[in-house]
């Protein structure tokens, strides 16, 4: 692991971090805030996941969370979105897919299919360096995100129930199997067949049977995306029967930018501490 930068804040440290991941076979940067508690004990792990055309930055300069993240002593680990490097295929012109934006899965067409593996980047070698470089209580997780972010997030939880605690979302891609933004990229990483795709979907985990006990989502009553991307009432229905809690707030008037996250993240990181204590 590479050191690219270390900076305090708030009593903790703020850093950003390079390796060359196997999953991915590219060097992926993540950033990673960790609390003045650390200095102790080891403390809880909470990650964020951003949206599409972001990358680690994005959330750690305009999402606002290392005072409370500090107050309440949790790391916050911010992965990239996708794989980069020259070798990478991508897009370039299409950015609903390719570099900032691998969706959280695993490709298995080709030219994807080489890098393109984020979810097992996320969920087993990043955890792996995080759990041996930071004193960070693994037993003790839990995941939320933003947009495509979001998405990954939801379906992670649902499927790993016995890893975080608790998942939450900000204007979250719900079912992008059939959203505007994700479906064509979902058939160009995974292939046509549609039965590959339920996977990384939430609504369509939940139908085949996939359970988590509780989701917070916020969602901006005035984002551009909310009709043709985000329809978080389709989770809404999609959960009904199935003993998943869902506390969905319509925030007035807020749209999809970093001003509506900062604005309601210290209520989600409240939300985690809360189940993480």
């Amino acid at each position: 692991m590479k050191v690219l930068s270390q900076t305090i804040a708030f009593g903790g440290m703020q850093g950003v971090y390079s390796h060359r991941s196997e999953a991915c076979d590219c060097d992926m940067t993540f950033a990673v805030f960790v609390p003045p508690q650390a200095v102790s004990q080891p403390c809880p792990v909470v990650w964020y996941l951003s949206g599409l055309t972001c990358n680690h930055a994005n959330v750690m300069e305009k999402g606002e969370y290392r005072r409370l993240a500090a107050e309440l002593g949790l790391i916050i680990v911010c992965p990239d979105t996708s794989p980069r490097g020259d070798d990478v295929a991508d897009e370039a012109a299409n950015w609903q897919m390719g570099k900032g934006a691998g969706f959280y899965l695993d490709a298995t067409q080709e030219p994807w299919a080489r890098h393109y593996r984020m979810e097992t980047y996320i969920t087993q070698e990043l955890p792996a360096l995080i759990a041996a470089q930071f004193r960070a209580d693994m037993s003790r997780q839990a995941i939320f995100g933003h947009s495509m972010g979001g998405h990954g997030a939801m379906t992670i939880a649902l499927k790993n129930p016995d890893r975080f605690r608790s998942c939450s979302a900000f204007a979250p891609i719900v079912q992008p199997s059939t959203a505007d933004w994700s479906s064509g990229a979902f058939e160009k990483y995974l292939g046509a067949d549609k039965a590959a795709w339920r996977a990384y979907d939430a609504c369509a985990l939940v139908e085949d049977g996939a359970r988590f006990p509780e989701f917070l989502i916020d969602q901006g009553t005035a984002d551009g995306f909310l009709e043709t991307g985000l329809r978080p009432w389709l989770f809404e229905d999609a959960i009904k029967g199935t003993g998943i809690a869902l506390t969905l707030r319509m925030q007035e008037r807020y749209d999809h930018s970093y001003y509506f996250i900062s604005t309601f993240m210290d209520d989600h990181l409240r939300w985690h501490a809360e189940r993480l204590a």
